[in-house]
């Protein structure tokens, strides 16, 4: 096995709320009203558009709601967030941490280093913010292969992580075999000056009610551990596959990040969670709890 590679969640596709547009000569992103699900591969239009993202849309409307389930039972696997910075003439990342500790590349290699977040670090400055990823199976074909949605935006990071530990808590761990399904919502806020900001939520599928969601992540659980498939042990294989690199992002994948994410002309904001005419966040001491605090008070921006 190759060391220092993150051997991450199998991906077939994407999923956004977003793209990136050429404007007056510039690749900018560009916020969206519903989800696309996208391919893996690029042409000179962009992202190919998967399948699926047709199958999902009823009657031409816009898709907002796309059932899902997840890979594995631990919240921390299907989700992962972190601080990240990024070199965005490389597309390299520089920078990941928790808020506690971080792994960062210097001169002489990757060191561990203490991570004050982003408001506390002068390294921050060149466009470290929070980077979530959220992996989770679309349709039944490969029941080991996901779709990966990226996103830099304050509002669907904080949701995604705590509706998976709420659904991990009130099923007794039963993740991988909950119902779900993936809501686009709307909010707005002073800052946004009342435009709506769209974020990600995830919920039991509409009209099931969470003593029938869990009844049936019970008997599905049940009925393929009696088939064989082993959870437990995924989730262990894939907790100890996920730790073996130093970042998870690949070199071939950062340049796109960076250029949908971490973009250049505003490093505080991707396009995911934009309202129109946004201010730059406030710095000032409190440390993640006064962070998130003033987020709330204003939207985050990302992307898939």
């Amino acid at each position: 096995m190759l060391k220092g590679l993150a051997l991450t969640p199998p991906i077939i596709g994407r999923i956004s709320i977003g793209k990136v547009v050429e404007k007056n000569g510039k690749r900018l992103p560009e916020k969206d009203d519903e989800f696309t699900l996208t391919s893996q591969v690029q042409n000179k239009d962009g992202w190919v558009p998967h399948p699926l993202n047709e199958t999902l849309r009823q009657a031409n409307t816009k898709l907002r709601q796309i059932p899902v389930r997840l890979l594995f039972d631990d919240p921390d696997l299907n989700m992962r967030a972190s601080y990240s910075l990024f070199d965005r003439k490389t597309g390299r990342p520089l920078c990941v941490g928790n808020g506690e500790t971080c792994r960062r590349s210097t001169a002489s290699g990757i060191q561990s280093m203490p991570c004050p977040t982003p408001e506390g670090c002068e390294l921050a400055e060149k466009g470290c913010k929070p980077f979530g990823r959220l992996n989770v199976r679309i349709g039944d074909d490969d029941e080991l292969s996901t779709f990966v949605f990226r996103t830099t935006g304050f509002n669907s990071i904080r949701t995604l992580s705590t509706r998976l530990r709420y659904f991990h808590a009130v099923s007794g761990g039963l993740l991988s075999t909950l119902p779900l399904e993936l809501r686009l919502r709307g909010k707005s806020t002073t800052q946004s000056h009342r435009a709506p900001i769209y974020y990600v939520d995830l919920t039991l599928r509409s009209g099931m009610s969470m003593q029938d969601g869990i009844a049936q992540a019970r008997a599905d659980w049940d009925a393929r551990k009696a088939s064989g498939f082993d959870q437990v042990a995924l989730d262990v294989a894939a907790r100890q596959s996920l730790g073996e690199g130093v970042f998870e992002e690949s070199a071939e994948d950062s340049a796109d990040i960076v250029e949908e994410f971490f973009p250049e002309a505003n490093p505080n904001q991707g396009h995911q969670e934009q309202g129109p005419a946004l201010t730059a966040p406030r710095r000032s001491s409190g440390g993640l709890a006064g962070k998130l605090a003033r987020k709330l008070e204003g939207p985050s921006m990302g992307a898939p």
